[in-house]
C-alpha cells in the first residue's frame, strides 16, 4: 500500500494493485474496471442489455497467473474491455456499490464470460469490491481464485479498495495539475515571445482617415467575441491590429497566442491546432493541448491563413463555427 501510495499516474497506481494482489499464488487473476465513456458500443457483444450507452466499465489494468492468459487480460479479451453499467457481476456492484464474494463459480452461469477459462483454471471463489472515494464509485475491483476466499481475505481486499480509490484520485490529480502546469509554461513561453515582439509597438500611430477608419473599427469589434478577418499585404501591419484588438479586450489579461499557418506541416495541422492525447500516435508520449486550447479565455492570431489547404481550411472553419475542439486520439 505505501508503494501505492507514491505512485504520481493512474497507469502506475492501477498497475502496482493488480501486481500485488497476484503476488498471492491463488490468485488466477485480478482487474481494475474504471468508469468511462461509452466509446466501443458498436462492437460491445453486450450493448443490447446496455441501460446507458453514454458511460460503462473500462478495463484499466489487470495482471494474472494464468497459464490460459499468456497475453495481458485486455489483449486477450479485446471484445470484454468494457462493461455496461447495471448489469453482470462487475456492473452491478458499480452501481449498487454493494461488494460481492461468491463461495462457489459455476462456469455456466450467464455472467461467466470466458467458462472455458474458469474450468482449466479451476476458480473456485471470485470477489468484487467497488472503488469508492467521498460517497463516489470510481470503478470496481475484482478477483478470480483458486481457493476460497475467507471472510479475512474479504475484508482485506475491502481495505486494498478503498486505499487503492485514494491512490487513483490522489494520481488523478497529479497529473491535472502536471497538464496545468505544462500549459501555463507554454503559455508563459507564447507571452516572454510576444513581449519580446511587441517591444516598440504598443500603439498603432497615424492620422490619415483609413488609419482613423482602422482604429474605429479595432474599438466597435475589440469588446465582442466575434472572429475577426483581418486582411492585407505582407507587411502592413495585420499583426499590429491583432494585437491592438486582443489589447483593448476583455481577454487582454490573458495570452495572445500567434499561429503562422504557413509553417506548420499539414500533417501536424490537428494535433498543433487541436492537441492531441497520449498514444494518439506514435512518438505522442504525453498530452498536449493544442493552439486553441492555449488561448482558451484569450485570443488566437491565426496569420497567413489562406496559407492552409483547402481541406484543412475547412476543418478550421467548423471550429470557428462551432466553438469545440476536440484533441487527436481522445474520446
Amino acid at each position: 500500500m505505501v508503494s501505492m501510495a507514491q505512485e504520481r499516474t493512474v497507469s502506475s497506481v492501477l498497475r502496482v494493485i493488480v501486481d500485488g494482489i497476484v503476488d498471492s499464488d491463488s490468485v488466477s487473476l485480478s482487474c481494475i474496471w474504471l468508469v468511462g465513456p461509452g466509446d466501443q458500443c458498436d462492437e460491445c457483444p453486450l450493448r443490447s442489455r446496455c441501460p446507458n450507452q453514454t458511460k460503462c466499465l473500462h478495463l484499466m489494468a489487470s495482471a494474472n497467473n494464468s497459464p490460459g492468459l499468456q497475453q495481458s487480460t485486455e489483449e486477450q479479451l479485446p471484445a470484454f474491455n468494457r462493461y455496461p453499467l447495471g448489469i453482470t457481476q462487475i456492473g452491478s456492484v458499480f452501481s449498487s456499490s454493494v461488494p460481492v464474494r461468491k463461495l462457489t463459480v459455476d462456469p455456466d452461469e450467464d455472467w461467466i464470460v470466458y467458462p472455458e477459462w474458469v474450468k482449466e483454471e479451476r476458480i473456485r471463489n471470485y470477489a468484487a469490491q467497488p472503488l469508492q472515494f467521498h460517497g463516489e464509485t470510481l470503478g470496481v475491483l475484482e478477483v478470480w481464485d483458486r481457493t476460497e476466499l475467507s471472510e479475512e481475505d474479504f475484508v482485506w481486499l475491502r481495505v486494498c479498495a478503498d486505499q487503492a480509490a485514494v491512490s487513483i484520485v490522489n494520481a488523478r490529480a497529479f497529473e491535472e495539475i502536471a497538464s496545468l502546469k505544462e500549459r501555463l509554461e507554454l503559455e508563459n513561453n507564447y507571452l516572454r515571445e510576444e513581449v519580446s515582439d511587441a517591444l516598440g509597438h504598443h500603439n498603432i500611430i497615424g492620422t490619415s482617415p483609413r488609419i482613423k477608419k482602422v482604429l474605429q473599427q479595432i474599438r466597435w469589434v475589440a469588446p465582442t467575441d466575434a472572429s475577426v478577418l483581418i486582411h492585407g499585404e505582407s507587411g502592413t501591419g495585420k499583426e499590429l491590429v491583432a494585437r491592438a484588438i486582443h489589447e483593448n479586450s476583455p481577454r487582454k489579461g490573458r495570452a495572445l497566442i500567434k499561429v503562422n499557418c504557413g509553417a506548420i506541416p499539414e500533417t501536424l495541422f490537428e494535433s498543433e491546432f487541436f492537441g492531441h492525447v497520449r498514444g494518439a500516435f506514435t512518438g505522442a508520449n504525453k498530452d498536449k493541448p493544442g493552439r486553441f486550447e492555449l488561448a482558451h479565455g484569450g485570443t488566437l492570431f491565426l496569420d497567413e491563413i489562406g496559407e492552409l489547404p483547402l481541406a484543412i481550411q475547412a476543418k478550421l472553419l467548423r471550429v470557428l463555427q462551432e466553438q469545440e475542439i476536440e484533441r487527436v486520439g481522445d474520446s
